[in-house]
């Protein structure tokens, strides 16, 4: 009997691979350019060239600064970091942040695996971390999936999310050049920012963004219990009261002000994925923007 992970991939490799296969595949162009281990020849030195590839013989016997070339490895090793905090559990049943999480997981990790790159993921939870090293195939697609439901649901209440410790996971996960892709709501604390720019000065880092409604709405139903997703404090408010509606707004608004600003200053681009949106649309949309972004 199929487990409820590959019940979702086959409905995903249906709905979404499908379409998208092909799209992904050297859509993404690293800034950095591969070592590679097949030399295919020398050309002269220029400015911003990397001096630890300088052919030393080469050059004393010309009397001119010559590197040596090699092919560009073309694989890359992925890294998911699957933010799993109390937070990412708001949205309707079915369809909330987590899991929507969990279908990302599950194409990107397929997408990437056909095309013969490893994918690994980092399940985080402030002070609990979960690691699934990286593989290429469909099974291990699928044991990433597995380890989502296993911690569906696990979130602790009375913590915020630890961005910074999370991101400082996948740097150390990742020893060697990958591409990260973190995604999360990025509701938290921590000196997140420094630690994203130094993620970022290694790897290829892309966040994508999970936000659901009622993380930027404020229902009007009158008196209403409001919890706090990370914290699990309560408070009951006048969800009407249009003074309390304008700050609620103008949080909201920070809180997008001081995330782009942090991912611009880091050089990490960020692409917000609704929960209620169609997920090959979003993904189709983030490959064109990764696209225009490529120089």
């Amino acid at each position: 009997m199929a487990t409820a992970p590959e019940k979702l991939l086959l409905r995903l490799e249906w709905k979404v691979v499908r379409r998208l296969d092909g799209r992904l595949q050297g859509a993404h162009r690293t800034a950095h350019r591969g070592s590679g281990i097949d030399f295919t020849g020398l050309r002269p030195y220029g400015d911003g060239d990397d001096a630890r590839h300088i052919d030393w013989n080469v050059t004393a016997r010309l009397d001119e600064p010559h590197l040596r070339v090699f092919t560009e490895d073309r694989e890359l090793t992925v890294w998911l970091v699957l933010d799993r905090s109390a937070s990412m559990l708001a949205g309707r049943p079915g369809r909330g942040k987590h899991d929507v999480l969990a279908e990302l997981a599950l194409v990107l990790a397929r997408l990437f695996g056909r095309g013969g790159n490893r994918v690994g993921a980092l399940l985080f939870d402030t002070g609990m971390l979960r690691v699934v090293p990286p593989g290429t195939s469909r099974r291990h697609a699928l044991r990433i999936g597995a380890e989502l439901e296993r911690t569906a649901g696990t979130a602790r209440g009375g913590t915020t999310t630890d961005l910074a410790e999370m991101l400082d996971a996948a740097g150390r996960l990742a020893r060697r050049r990958a591409l990260v892709v973190v995604l999360s709501d990025f509701i938290g604390d921590g000196d997140w920012e420094r630690s994203l720019q130094r993620l970022a000065r290694r790897h290829e880092v892309v966040a994508l963004r999970i936000v659901d409604t009622a993380d930027d709405l404020l229902p009007e139903a009158g008196l209403i219990v409001v919890e706090d997703a990370e914290t699990g404090e309560q408070l009951v408010v006048d969800s009407a009261d249009p003074l309390l509606r304008v700050r609620f707004r103008e949080a909201v608004d920070a809180r997008d002000a001081r995330l782009t600003a942090g991912m611009r200053r880091a050089g990490v681009p960020v692409h917000r994925v609704d929960t209620d949106r169609d997920l090959a649309e979003a993904l189709v949309e983030v490959v064109a923007r990764t696209r225009d972004r490529s120089p």
